[in-house]
């Protein structure tokens, strides 16, 4: 949320430099999180005075030039070439001097210097009024008024506006400080705390009055619920035009465009007061009936943005006696907005249910500022002063009448919150006792009234529009905020309560894979729970039926919980390589969530992915792309790692991948991973291949054994290596030959590694050759030939009789 300097110095009478201040509104609980300065023109036209033309003759050299003498106020004229049709002796004119820099439209500066142009020297230019960011119009320079003094700033010619803009990020309980008014109320506070006499100004009403009663709306609400208070007024003999410069600035400071005056009133007002306010086409409201109502599902209806909606049973709309006007609270309707041909308007005042607004702004995809605040709650209690404040401002920038008697519709009356504030409870909580006047000076500052003292506490009545202070520790936390937090005194003795810490712990683990993942290269990623339904759409393993469905989303592509963490991961990988980072080696622990008949499951999970070259291309490291038995590795290192060894594998059979395995330990699986099949990839625009593992993170931190890592020294005596070619059946893995390898020799058996493999026309068909090393080791003593010969025939018989093969 912007909030401009000068507009809350209209409020307080403050001198204050912008850091200061904005420290202060940090300590009460606005975060300030930048400020930025605003100027009506970039440059604030510093360097450019009002300049008289004392002479002007053709140039020499040049026909479309003309030599002139100009008077800035200084003891000599300067000479300046000028190439405007209209520039003439005598006139007034803006002179940029020499080191003034000028800003294009596009915001490209160029510095004025001293020159020759077609061979007479220049010291200066006669500006025209687009060069100075004044406007459009490059048809000559701007000529300004006979009564002003060479010399004189243009700065003060143009009455330009320098602000300071604080950018406060609003927490959404804070719905009192969404305007100016509530900023500065808190700011009084904050100063009233540091003995800074100040008080607020406020903006007066008290010269509303009716000039007729020409124009008259009828108003009828059918739900008191959904709009507890409505108030209108029409205005007529309005002109609708570009609002005064001092309008226009204070929008502009805080990142609006102005549109038209009339428009940009009831946009001030709402900055200004936090009251959302609708101006409508009174000569387009039908039947000159309003009717604040809901609709049949399924209703047609044209927003301001030309985009066709179709409304929900439950949205509360703005409706004439024909058709509706305007979605409450949110957004206006294209037929019935104000134009230049607008001659008399109603304007509405609400206050609208804060849930209700809250659910329709999401269902339609809209955030508008207005929803913004209704949907946090309004000050009901002023919703008429604001329609008058907001009538009185278009009277004046926009001229006309006020033609009806204000409607306020407010059949039930709500009441301030009440709440028993108990001194023990301020000083056990605060861990510090505040003086008793200090406290109700802070409550009287927040415009909390005291409505009666005992000798344990006060009665306290709540202004409405704290809708976040409704308990007895909300307003402790008000009078702490305003005491001070750097206030509070540090205790000389800290107490913390320390249980022991098992490294088991799922956090633990995490930790513990997290760096080891790191310290491989992967970066850890965090991406939202929330996705996109689509997602689940035309995939066997995932179903939309079982998708966890948001009751409120922010939008239609955040409205399921994720049913697996692949979709993020290659949201995130996309996004990467979009970004020239082909690289990639990711990490990130999440949860997945599915809905099933009669239960919701929260499973957690450890994905990773891999995708690019797996070093980065230099003279001594030629380019490698990632494959698949580097990612299995890497899952093999990291269960290891965990202490979770006793792996059985099989193939996968998922259409989210193309190829891949299923790790598992005691029949639980622990983890599938493979290469992501190319019609999932291709969703995210990925053209490069992509590995994904999943581990099932709750069955590993079970899995994990509970004992000590066991060390023994490194042996004594050598290892021996031998060699198999053994020509086996395509279909036979690897794996079968390390298993039965290790079956068959339990004790002396370290290794077992395939370094070859081949086929090829010299085998027989469906034949292939695996060359596999064995490496044999006794921790006790040296091998000799005939152990080793003995355990290379009992292999060799093996693999003959259990795998049908045959040495080469």
């Amino acid at each position: 949320m912007n909030i401009s300097y000068n507009w809350l110095k209209q409020f307080l009478k403050i001198d204050w430099e912008a850091n200061k201040t904005g420290e202060l509104l940090t300590d009460l609980g606005l975060e300030v999180e930048g400020i930025s300065a605003y100027e009506t023109v970039k440059g604030g036209l510093k360097g450019i005075v009002v300049g008289h033309v004392l002479t002007c003759q053709q140039h020499p050299n040049a026909d479309r030039l003309k030599l002139t003498t100009v008077d800035i106020g200084e003891k000599n004229p300067l000479q300046i070439v000028c190439g405007a049709p209209n520039v003439a002796i005598g006139q007034k004119v803006p002179v940029a001097t020499i080191g003034t820099t000028l800003y294009s439209k596009d915001g490209e500066a160029f510095t004025i210097k001293k020159g020759k142009i077609r061979g007479e020297e220049s010291h200066g230019m006669i500006c025209a009024e687009d060069e100075m960011g004044l406007g459009d119009s490059h048809d000559g320079i701007m000529v300004l008024s006979d009564s002003l003094v060479p010399g004189t700033p243009c700065a003060k010619v143009f009455e330009l506006e320098n602000d300071e803009v604080f950018e406060i990020g609003l927490t959404p309980n804070r719905a009192d400080a969404m305007s100016h008014y509530g900023v500065a109320r808190d700011l009084k506070a904050g100063l009233k705390q540091k003995e800074v006499a100040i008080e607020m100004i406020t903006p007066s009403t008290s010269h509303f009055h009716i000039t007729n009663r020409s124009l008259k709306i009828d108003v009828m609400v059918d739900n008191n619920t959904l709009a507890p208070r409505y108030c209108g007024v029409t205005l007529s003999n309005l002109i609708v035009q570009p609002s005064p410069n001092w309008l226009k600035d204070r929008l502009k400071a805080i990142g609006l465009s102005p549109i038209n005056n009339v428009v940009d009133a009831t946009n001030y007002v709402l900055h200004e007061m936090g009251q959302p306010l609708h101006a409508f086409d009174a000569d387009r409201i039908f039947g000159k009936k309003i009717i604040v109502k809901t609709l049949p599902k399924g209703t047609k209806f044209m927003t301001l943005d030309g985009v066709e909606r179709e409304l929900h049973e439950e949205d509360l709309m703005i409706c004439d006696a024909e058709k509706p006007m305007c979605i409450a609270g949110v957004f206006g309707g294209i037929n019935t907005g104000v134009t230049e041909n607008t001659r008399s308007i109603f304007l509405e005042s609400a206050y609208f249910d804060p849930i209700a607004i809250r659910k329709t702004a999401k269902r339609h995809g809209l955030n508008t500022d207005a929803s913004f605040r209704f949907e946090r709650g309004v000050d009901i209690e002023n919703v008429e002063y604001c329609l008058k404040r907001a009538a009185l401002l278009i009277k004046e920038i926009a001229g006309g009448d006020i033609t009806s008697d204000i409607v306020d519709l407010y059949p039930i009356k709500k009441n301030d919150n009440q709440v028993f504030l108990t001194f023990d409870k301020i000083d056990n909580l605060i861990g510090q006792k505040i003086p008793r006047d200090t406290i109700k000076s802070i409550l009287a500052s927040l415009e909390i009234k005291v409505k009666n003292v005992t000798e344990s506490g006060m009665g306290l009545v709540i202004p409405f529009y704290r809708v976040d202070v409704q308990r007895e520790v909300d307003v402790i936390e008000e009078i702490l905020r305003v005491y001070g937090y750097n206030n509070i005194a540090f205790g000389d003795k800290l107490n913390a309560s320390i249980a022991p810490i098992s490294k088991y712990e799922d956090y633990n683990l995490q930790d513990i894979i997290g760096d080891f993942l790191a310290a491989r290269g992967f970066y850890e990623i965090m991406t939202n729970s929330l996705t996109s339904p689509d997602y689940v759409e035309g995939l066997k393993e995932l179903k939309s039926e079982q998708s966890v469905t948001i009751l409120n989303p922010l939008s239609t592509e955040l409205s399921v919980m994720r049913q697996s963490m692949l979709m993020n991961g290659l949201e995130t990988i996309s996004y990467n390589i979009n970004r020239k980072n082909r690289n990639l080696r990711l990490f990130e622990f999440g949860k997945t969530y599915h809905h099933f008949t009669d239960k919701y499951v929260e499973n957690k999970h450890l994905s990773l992915f891999v995708s690019g070259n797996r070093n980065n291309t230099g003279w001594a490291s030629p380019e490698k792309q990632t494959d698949f038995f580097f990612f299995k590795s890497v899952i093999v290192n990291t269960l290891t790692r965990l202490g979770i060894t006793d792996i059985s594998s099989n193939p996968l059979e998922n259409t989210l991948f193309s190829e891949g395995l299923t790790f598992s330990c005691n029949k639980r699986k622990l983890v599938h991973f493979g290469v992501v099949d190319k019609t999932v990839t291709k969703r995210f625009d990925l053209k490069q291949e992509v590995l994904y593992a999943d581990f099932n993170w709750d069955t590993i931190v079970e899995l994990v054994p509970k004992t000590e890592i066991k060390f023994k020294p490194i042996p004594k005596y050598p290892e021996v290596k031998r060699d198999f070619a053994l020509l086996l059946d395509e279909h036979i893995e690897f794996k079968r030959i390390h298993d039965i390898a290790f079956q068959t020799e339990r004790t002396l058996l370290k290794n077992v590694n395939l370094f070859d493999v081949y086929t090829g026309k010299k085998l027989p068909k469906g034949k292939k050759s695996y060359a596999v090393s064995f490496t044999l080791q006794d921790d006790n003593k040296t091998l000799t030939d005939k152990q080793i010969d003995k355990i290379m025939s009992k292999l060799q018989y093996q693999y003959e009789n259990e795998l049908g093969a045959e040495l080469r």
